[in-house]
């Protein structure tokens, strides 16, 4: 029998309820708890939470302001529909194949429902975004983890595979948060292939939250895949590129079995008329505004590594609004050193929080001006680097 989200929370009880309602949210409830310098001003420039530093396009918010408020008192079916419309529309696939969420958190979090279970746990890279990871634990299913490649701190596809067999979910994301890294289209593919003749009941959710901002030669959406392949996901988001992270709107795509699947689980009774209306915007803005977001982060992105890079201080290859970098001493202490000067950086990610932070980019006036407090934290002796 098919169990309902509603049914589910209560099965879970008031406690453990509010457990997984507050497990996204990550970088603010860790912000609220200590992260904030404890004398002075809360940080000026924040590059903790891969947002887009310059927010939404105007059209969004006039949308937001103009079209959705006026609706709230009505639940957002109609709308939603409207949404699934354009975003099949965009993509080249019909309505059946996209499924809405309240960011991609709940993409992510249905997918972990419906794929997992006691005896078909999931398997995801160490380390990579966890919602996955924190959704399975509390529901009491195994979670494997793969170390990444210690070269290059991508995913190593070859020990993926071996963990992926007997799988209820494979969480793939790429590019990988919070590393940066990236796999091609071609190696993406190959792995799936081999992992579906092996494991043909394991599902792959491919996150590409960070799609608009890769840049190497090969990288690839797997929306074509999905949609002809019901063991393959995408998820994707308006909070990055789009720069709707506060407005929590985010999609599906696969095939059309496989959205019935997750739609039978959770459906769009908790996205928001605001929402909606924002995303129906963001999905017309001009083609030219998006590229110049494009622009700007691969800008300041490469401005930053390179200034890490000409100091030693090597990065991974970012292909993401964010960066990974080894700064040869504990995430904590570099965190500590830039948030006494205002710089709020990322917080720790284990296995790599001895030696690694990540940085998300922010304007090229706010990089120019954070790596000047960069120099001075660096400049200090390591307490504690392993």
């Amino acid at each position: 029998m098919s169990l309902s989200r509603r049914s589910f929370v209560q099965t879970l009880g008031v406690g453990a309820t509010g457990l997984w309602i507050t497990s996204r949210g990550r970088e603010g409830s860790l912000f609220a708890q200590g992260l904030q310098p404890v004398q002075g001003p809360p940080p000026s420039i924040i590059l903790s939470s891969n947002e887009n530093p310059l927010g939404t396009h105007k059209d969004v918010l006039a949308a937001i302001r103009g079209a959705a408020f006026p609706e709230a008192g009505r639940y957002p079916f109609a709308t939603a529909d409207e949404v699934s419309e354009l975003l099949a529309r965009k993509h080249g696939v019909k309505p059946e194949n996209v499924l809405l969420g309240s960011g991609s958190t709940q993409i992510l979090r249905t997918s972990t429902h419906v794929f997992t279970s006691k005896t078909a746990g999931l398997v995801a890279a160490i380390p990579a975004y966890e919602e996955c990871a924190d959704y399975a634990r509390l529901m009491g299913h195994p979670i494997t983890g793969v170390k990444l490649n210690p070269t290059d701190l991508k995913m190593d596809l070859d020990a993926l595979q071996q963990a992926s067999k007997g799988a209820g979910l494979v969480f793939y994301c790429n590019p990988n948060n919070p590393v940066a890294t990236a796999i091609t289209g071609s190696d993406t593919r190959a792995y799936l292939t081999t992992l579906m003749n092996q494991s043909p009941s394991t599902t792959v959710l491919v996150d590409e939250a960070y799609f608009e901002y890769g840049t190497m030669p090969g990288y690839e959406s797997m929306i074509p895949l999905a949609v002809e392949n019901p063991r393959v996901v995408v998820a994707r988001t308006f909070s990055k590129c789009f720069g709707m992270a506060g407005i929590r709107m985010g999609y599906a795509i696969g095939h059309r079995d496989t959205i019935a699947q997750m739609a039978a689980w959770d459906g769009i009774g908790n996205i928001s008329i605001m929402a909606l209306q924002g995303a129906k915007a963001a999905l017309v803005v001009p083609d030219a505004w998006v590229k110049d977001e494009q622009k700007r982060n691969e800008a300041a992105r490469s401005f930053t590594q390179k200034w890490f890079a000409d100091r030693g201080y090597a990065p991974t290859d970012s292909q993401s609004n964010f960066m990974f970098i080894n700064v040869k001493r504990p995430a904590r202490e570099f965190r500590d050193a830039c948030l006494k000067e205002g710089v709020l950086v990322g917080r720790d990610f284990p296995p790599y929080e001895k030696t690694h932070v990540r940085i998300s980019v922010g304007t090229m006036d706010e990089m120019q001006k954070a790596v000047q407090v960069f120099e001075r934290a660096l400049a200090q002796p390591a307490k504690a680097a392993a």
